[in-house]
């Protein structure tokens, strides 16, 4: 049954991440799913060289690993996969798809494991058991009437290397570059700013540079919600001594301070330790400005005399810097403190800081990447690094956090729109193709199709995107016109109620339960933040014999589909996945020689990253720095003015990843029963006239014609700058319009939307 709204309850935050409240969290979400004692004991061998692979973040992986190496989100994301309950046919008998409409996301998903193949009955509204037969022949007779280049074929970070190798392929196979995956949400920012910066689209630090590192700088990334394992290596830095210092316009709590739960002192006494040094609040977009304020103090230190900049670094392994240096001169101090929410003297502080450690790593995350700037935003961290040679030296580089388990790891093996980063002339030589070479869509691109009807069919390996996608009041009733839609999938979630004309949902097994093919259980494998390769084996029996796994699902779509090739051997790959692995490698023996062999050493490999040995693959065979135009982060859209006018960022929980919600505590805001809320300034609500728990209606400002509107929400004081508001994703998403993106990546800027709030009578 759908579950009931809760009444809203505020309570003072957490003041530390970890302790008695993150095992709490685990220990509740396990009696939940049940199997709580098998999945408690399983729980040791996550994120083990022998164990699996965590279904959630994508943080990296320590040889030899803690005791437990598993953190609260990480341990819910192994409970939720390995529920007790199951979706039979009776819940579909019982309900219409128009039924569940009404259900939550948390219900949704809480209803259990989907456990047979099923399509969308039109005449009676529910999905009704299909065999796996029935639903390839008809999902492959529907693609053969398509034209390739009007059918998108999206992929969840959460497959793994070798289901993504073989989706692509397939796709590619089928006439189509139509690839966007999760990537296109968030760090495709980093993946067009880092090759023309550095060489590389990925991060340059490993954990060994946090042994070594003398400073640490946090931009936009909440650790202890998004990647709460990274406090391990914060905490034993912060040991040596190191300052980290943080820019967020939030001030997240579970950041400042860790409880270890693996320290038994800590947990005994509760005693927290320091994590940040700094914690500075820029505005919504304002990471742009500060960071020209700490570029613009290091140039104009070092102009003074001052011995600041790595000069022979410079000299030696960048381009571009005069011009670099030419445009931080356009910007006065009035403009970057407005600009940035920051003074002056708070910038001085966190430039000094930076200038006294021989080496500095740049984390960041989303804060930086989702504005329509986000590119931009991630080169002026990487001129801040190269100012003082912090790239390819022990301790330093630049460290963007990856949110799915394996999104960097599917990009590696070119689930890509982009048919220049595809190996496709080895393509056409192994397999006996001629690939696609001109450009697919990612997921704005998409949206955009489907709305204009464009788009015939959407086809996903995992994800949730009509819940995940901006602009949703006109993609909804788009996308129930597609002609197909199709979901591999292990759990029902809203993109299922909200389909094609046609539509099918394909249970797949989950990555932690055992996968046997013809030649027996089978490992696969994923690539970590810091292109780390490990591998994953399946350790629980399927939630139902009528599962699949993604390979073969793949498989079968693809030999349904496609015209008989001897090279495409579908039975082969899927009956072995090492044969798929030495597949990769001859696609691209540089980054995956003898895949399969250095996967199984303990701590798995590292992907060759020319950039941390200062090889700098771009076209001056430099790093590059960037001469910036402009400090508004988000030009096209105005900035909040006057009273009730506020600039948005969507933030997630403590109790949820992505699009899945476990639950209605985040405690690290202290916030439960609900998810329908906004969080202001104090002194914003004061002036408003407004009070705690009050409702209020959010709208998008932008005048192109269309209302944005989400009401409802109660409001929740918040230590965040005047003129800021903080609501969840994805509930605000329907305020985010799809032109509202980055200029160059296509990401789109949910993090500076301006807004005008009305209270509700």
């Amino acid at each position: 049954m759908p579950e009931q709204e809760q009444d809203l309850r505020i309570t003072d935050p957490s003041t530390a991440s970890g302790g008695w409240g993150s095992l709490e969290g685990v220990a509740g979400i396990l009696g939940k799913e049940g199997h709580a004692l098998s999945t408690a004991a399983l729980l040791r061998k996550q994120n083990k060289h022998d164990g699996f692979m965590c279904v959630s973040c994508a943080w990296a992986k320590p040889e030899p690993p803690h005791l437990l190496e598993f953190c609260e989100n990480g341990a819910k994301a192994t409970a939720w996969d390995l529920t007790s309950h199951r979706i039979d046919p009776e819940l579909f008998a019982r309900h219409t798809v128009l039924e569940l409409e009404g259900w939550t996301d948390h219900a949704l998903e809480q209803a259990g494991r989907l456990t047979e193949p099923m399509r969308w009955d039109a005449a009676s509204d529910r999905y009704v058991p299909a065999s796996w037969e029935e639903a390839f022949a008809g999902i492959g007779a529907a693609l053969k009437g398509f034209d390739p280049k009007e059918v998108v074929f999206y992929a969840s970070g959460r497959a793994s290397n070798e289901a993504s190798f073989l989706w692509q392929l397939f796709v590619r196979a089928y006439g189509s570059n139509n690839l966007p995956d999760s990537s296109n949400m968030c760090h495709e920012s980093t993946s067009v700013a880092l090759p023309k910066a550095i060489g590389v689209p990925v991060g340059t630090t490993t954990l060994e540079d946090f042994t070594h590192t003398g400073c640490i700088l946090i931009f936009g990334q909440n650790t202890a919600v998004n990647s709460p394992r990274m406090l391990h290596q914060l905490e034993d830095a912060t040991k040596r001594g190191v300052p980290i210092i943080i820019f967020n316009p939030l001030r997240e709590h579970g950041v400042e301070r860790f409880t270890n739960p693996q320290s038994p002192p800590r947990m005994l006494t509760a005693k927290s330790r320091l994590l940040a040094a700094q914690f500075h609040q820029p505005l919504p977009g304002g990471d742009l400005a500060a960071l020209t304020g700490l570029c613009k103090l290091l140039l104009e230190w070092d102009a003074a005399g001052e011995a600041v900049l790595d000069h022979g670094f410079i000299a030696e392994h960048t381009h571009g810097f005069d011009a670099f240096k030419a445009s931080m001169q356009r910007f006065g101090w009035e403009e970057i403190e407005a600009r940035s929410g920051l003074s002056r003297a708070a910038l001085e502080e966190a430039a000094r800081t930076y200038v006294t450690a021989d080496s500095a790593m740049g984390i960041y995350g989303m804060g930086l990447t989702q504005h329509r700037l986000g590119v931009e935003m991630v080169r002026m961290l990487v001129n801040l690094l190269l100012l003082r040679g912090n790239i390819g030296k022990p301790g330093g580089g630049i460290c963007p956090v990856r949110g799915h388990s394996n999104v960097q790891g599917q990009r590696a093996v070119w689930i890509t729109e982009k048919p220049e980063l595809a190996p496709l002339d080895r393509f056409a030589e192994l397999f006996g193709f001629d690939p696609p070479r001109d450009k697919g869509m990612d997921v704005v691109e998409t949206a955009q199709g489907v709305i204009e009807g464009k788009v015939k069919a959407v086809l996903q390996l995992g994800g949730n995107l009509t819940r995940s996608l901006p602009e949703r009041g006109l993609l909804e009733p788009a996308w129930r016109r597609l002609p197909l839609t199709a979901m591999i999938t292990t759990k029902l979630n809203r993109s299922h109620l909200v389909h094609g004309r046609s539509a099918w949902l394909l249970p797949c097994l989950s990555r932690i339960e055992i996968d046997r093919q013809a030649s027996g259980p089978q490992i696969v494998s994923m690539e970590d933040s810091t292109s780390g390769i490990h591998p994953s084996h399946g350790q629980r029996e399927p939630a139902s014999p009528h599962l699949l796994s993604e390979p073969a699902i793949i498989a079968g779509l693809a030999k349904a589909t496609l015209p008989p090739n001897p090279k495409l051997d579908w039975d082969g790959w899927v009956g072995d996945y090492t044969l798929i692995r030495r597949t990769i490698a001859e696609c691209h023996p540089e980054w995956f020689s003898d895949y399969d062999a250095r996967m199984r050493r303990p701590g798995g490999f590292l992907r060759a990253n020319p950039a941390r040995k200062r090889e700098w693959r771009t076209e001056t065979k430099k790093a590059n720095f960037l001469a910036l135009e402009s400090l508004e982060a988000d030009p096209d859209m105005p900035l909040a003015q006057g009273a009730g006018h506020f600039q948005l960022m969507t933030v997630r929980s403590n109790d949820q990843f992505n699009t899945t919600i476990y639950g209605y505590e985040d405690r690290f805001r202290g916030v439960s029963g609900s998810r329908e809320v906004v969080f202001l300034n104090p002194e914003d609500i004061a002036a408003l006239g407004l009070a705690a728990g009050q409702r209020v209606t959010l709208e998008t400002v932008a005048k192109d014609g269309v209302e944005r509107r989400v009401r409802g929400l109660q409001v929740v004081p918040f230590d965040l700058p005047r003129g800021s508001a903080a609501a969840y994703y994805p509930e605000c998403n329907p305020l985010l319009p799809l032109w509202h993106h980055a200029r160059a990546s296509h990401v789109p800027a949910a993090k500076s939307i301006p807004v005008r709030l009305h209270a509700e009578i």
